[in-house]
C-alpha cells in the first residue's frame, strides 16, 4: 500500500539520506548528458543533486506519494523542464521506457514485492543501463524492531529487509548482470528528546501511527523512544549496483 507523508516534517529533519544519497550517486556511471529514472524521488533532495550531475539530461522523478511530488515540485521550480515526475506505484508497470539508467534510495524497504519491482525497472531502461540503489538491509533498524515489539507485543510486519544474496538473486532473475550487493552498517544519532521523537514520528513509524488515532500518536512515539538505549537509528544500508542485460 502506498503511504503519503509529512513532506514539510521530512525535509526539516536531519536526514542520513542525504549521504546515503551522496553515497549512491558516487556509483552512478553518467556523462551527463543521460535521461535517468529515480524510483522514490521524494522530496527531491538527491533529484536535485542528480540534476547537478545531468547539465544536458534529464530526470524522471517517480514516487508514491502526492505530497512527497509537491514538495518536490517547489524545491525544483526552476528545473521543472528537466523533470519528468509521476505519481506511481513502483509494484505495477511504470509508464516508462528506455532510460539510460536507474537510481533510488531509502524506498524499497517499503516495497515488500522484490521481484516485481526489479522486473518493472528493467523494463523501464534500455538494454546495458545502470541500476544503482540505497535502502533498508538485513539487521536494519533492529533495535527500534525489537522495541516496537515490546510496545505492541508483535513483530512489526512493516518492512522488507532484504539480504544480500537473495538481493542478487532477484536482479538476476529480473534480467540484471555484473551485480554486486553489500550490507553496510550506518547507525544515525539524534538529539534526545523532540529531535529524535520527530525523526521516529515522520521518518521510522508512520506506517504504525497511520493505524492509531492521532490523539495516541505522541504516547506511542515516546513509548517506542523509551525502550531505545540511546537517541540512535541503527540502520544497516542494502546497497548494490547492477546493468540491464543487453548491450
Amino acid at each position: 500500500m502506498i503511504r503519503e507523508w509529512d513532506a514539510a516534517t521530512y525535509d526539516s529533519l536531519p536526514l542520513p539520506h542525504l549521504r546515503w544519497g551522496r553515497r549512491t550517486l558516487e556509483r552512478l556511471p553518467l556523462t551527463g548528458a543521460e535521461t535517468v529514472l529515480e524510483a522514490g524521488c521524494g522530496t527531491g533532495r538527491d533529484t536535485e543533486a542528480l540534476l547537478e550531475l545531468l547539465p544536458r539530461g534529464r530526470v524522471i522523478a517517480v514516487d508514491g506519494s502526492a505530497r512527497m511530488l509537491d514538495r518536490l515540485r517547489d524545491r525544483l521550480a526552476d528545473r521543472l523542464d528537466r523533470v519528468d515526475m509521476h505519481q506511481a506505484d513502483l509494484t505495477r508497470p511504470l509508464p516508462i521506457t528506455g532510460a539510460d539508467a536507474a537510481f533510488s534510495v531509502a524506498t524499497f524497504h517499503w516495497i515488500h514485492e522484490h521481484d516485481t519491482l526489479f522486473a518493472n525497472i528493467a523494463r523501464a531502461l534500455r538494454p546495458g543501463a545502470p541500476f544503482v540503489a540505497d535502502c533498508g538491509g538485513h539487521g536494519n533498524v533492529a533495535r527500534v524492531r525489537a522495541a516496537l515489539a515490546k510496545v505492541t507485543g508483535e513483530e512489526p510486519q512493516t518492512w522488507n529487509f532484504a539480504g544480500a544474496e537473495e538481493t542478487r538473486r532477484r536482479l538476476e532473475a529480473a534480467g540484471f548482470t555484473d551485480v554486486e550487493v553489500a550490507l553496510v552498517p550506518d547507525p544515525a544519532r539524534l538529539e534526545a528528546g523532540e529531535q529524535f521523537e520527530s525523526y521516529l514520528t515522520t521518518v521510522v513509524l508512520g506506517a504504525q501511527l497511520d493505524r492509531l488515532p492521532a490523539a495516541e500518536h505522541r504516547d506511542f512515539v515516546r513509548a517506542v523512544a523509551a525502550e531505545l538505549p540511546e537517541p540512535v537509528v541503527d540502520y544497516v544500508r542494502l546497497e548494490f549496483s547492477a546493468r540491464r542485460a543487453g548491450s
